[in-house]
């Protein structure tokens, strides 16, 4: 490097391009990569939203052409509930760990003004689950079972005529924390030109009311054309069905009924096709990528601000993580001193007002200790001098008995000596 030469910047616009002069072998990074995946293997989660009854399970089964555990459910839900369930499926060396989510009893009740609350609550719970787990000092981010919701399949029941109010609060509601794709179920019970007003009507109501819908990405060249023509078929009308009937000269899947047959995977008859390439085929990395990018950290910088957490001060100058840190342990020591402070005036103050109540206490025991004790000398006196006049009754009653008893015995001897003299006088 002469003098004159600039200092190579690692990032940004200052690194300068330097040719080669033979194989390194960097450029193998890509393989490396999907080596990696590939026996990492890999993680998505659907979230399946509507009404009880219009095929939420069925279509689960008809898009990962197989069977999973389940049963149907009554429609006497007391209340909105999710039930997740997780599979590990495999096709040809590449593994899936497939979580389906689905809202058990929504739609049943007569009040419909909560039904959307335990869905958001549940999304949030796995956001708030990542981020707990991101905010650990020893995190296993390599490892964790990511439970993000990924996509909802919004399940539009085939009225014909608009969506339902709960239809549009529920999709408003979810559209800030998951990818939604809404689609019309059971999509066989009305006639093609209803469906295709339908579509137009729901399309429309869904941008009055400003609801934001998965919209597949267009800026990747190789999927921009039919990702394009897909987001114009939006809402996708689709049938679901497990039986396989004989067609021709092959088996596929179909719905019979009375005036005929029709095919799942027949473009004329559904859109399940353009779901599954969509969804699956085309899509399904985007969906987690947006997740991601997108929702996750919508709802991970509002919660870090609702903790004071900012990437800048009020002079709009970069604000570190320790200086965060810190300047919230201070915010959270003072406001504990000023608890402290606030437990200490209220604990003397109860003291106070106990020591207050305890002396009015005792001075009324006093008080009522000198009643009982006046009354007792009161009641004393009154027996003493009963006591004494009863005593100078006995003294009285004694003397006059004595004094009776000398008379008596006076008359006594004066009637004896008179009887001898009497006896003296006969004998004479």
């Amino acid at each position: 490097r002469g003098d004159g030469d600039t200092q190579q910047q690692p990032h940004g616009e200052g690194a300068r391009a330097v040719p080669l002069a033979g194989h390194v072998g960097f450029d193998s990074m890509p393989d490396q990569l999907v080596n990696k995946s590939v026996n990492h293997g890999f993680c998505f989660n659907i979230l399946c939203v509507g009404e009880t009854g219009l095929g939420k399970s069925t279509l689960m089964d008809t898009l990962f052409n197989t069977k999973f555990e389940g049963e149907p459910t009554q429609h006497n839900q007391p209340g909105v509930t999710l039930k997740s369930n997780t599979y590990e499926l495999q096709e040809s060396n590449v593994r899936l760990k497939l979580t389906v989510v689905n809202t058990v009893g929504f739609g049943d009740q007569i009040n419909k003004e909560d039904s959307y609350k335990s869905i958001v609550e549940f999304i949030d719970a796995q956001f708030e689950a990542y981020l707990q787990e991101e905010l650990k000092i020893k995190r296993t981010l390599h490892s964790y079972h990511d439970t993000r919701i990924h996509a909802c399949l919004y399940f539009i029941a085939p009225t014909g005529h608009s969506l339902k109010s709960l239809d549009l609060v529920t999709m408003k509601k979810l559209d800030s924390k998951v990818n939604i794709i809404p689609i019309v179920a059971k999509s066989d019970a009305i006639s093609k030109s209803e469906l295709a007003k339908f579509k137009i009507k729901i399309t429309s109501e869904l941008v009055s009311n400003g609801v934001q819908i998965y919209q597949f990405p267009t800026d990747d060249e190789s999927v921009a054309e039919i990702n394009s023509t897909m987001n114009s078929h939006l809402p996708f009308a689709v049938v679901g069905s497990t039986e396989e009937v004989k067609i021709g000269n092959k088996m596929v899947k179909a719905r019979q009924y009375p005036w005929g047959t029709v095919q799942v995977e027949n473009e004329n008859h559904c859109d399940f096709v353009k779901l599954r390439e969509m969804l699956i085929r085309v899509n399904m990395e985007d969906l987690r990528e947006q997740t991601h990018t997108r929702h996750y950290e919508l709802y991970r910088r509002c919660k870090l601000e609702e903790m004071g957490f900012k990437d800048t001060d009020p002079d709009s100058k970069p604000f570190s993580l320790q200086e965060t840190y810190e300047a919230k342990r201070n915010e959270f020591m003072g406001e504990l001193q000023k608890k402290e402070e606030e437990m200490r005036q209220m604990f003397v103050q109860r003291v106070k007002e106990k020591e207050a109540e305890l002396k009015e206490a005792e001075k009324e025991l006093h008080e009522k200790f000198d009643r009982l004790k006046k009354l007792h000398q009161d009641e004393k006196k009154k027996v003493e001098d009963k006591k004494k006049s009863l005593d100078d009754e006995l003294n009285m009653f004694k003397q006059k008995k004595t004094a009776a008893e000398l008379l008596h015995n006076q008359a006594q001897q004066a009637g004896g000596s008179t009887t001898l003299k009497r006896d003296k006088e006969r004998k004479k």
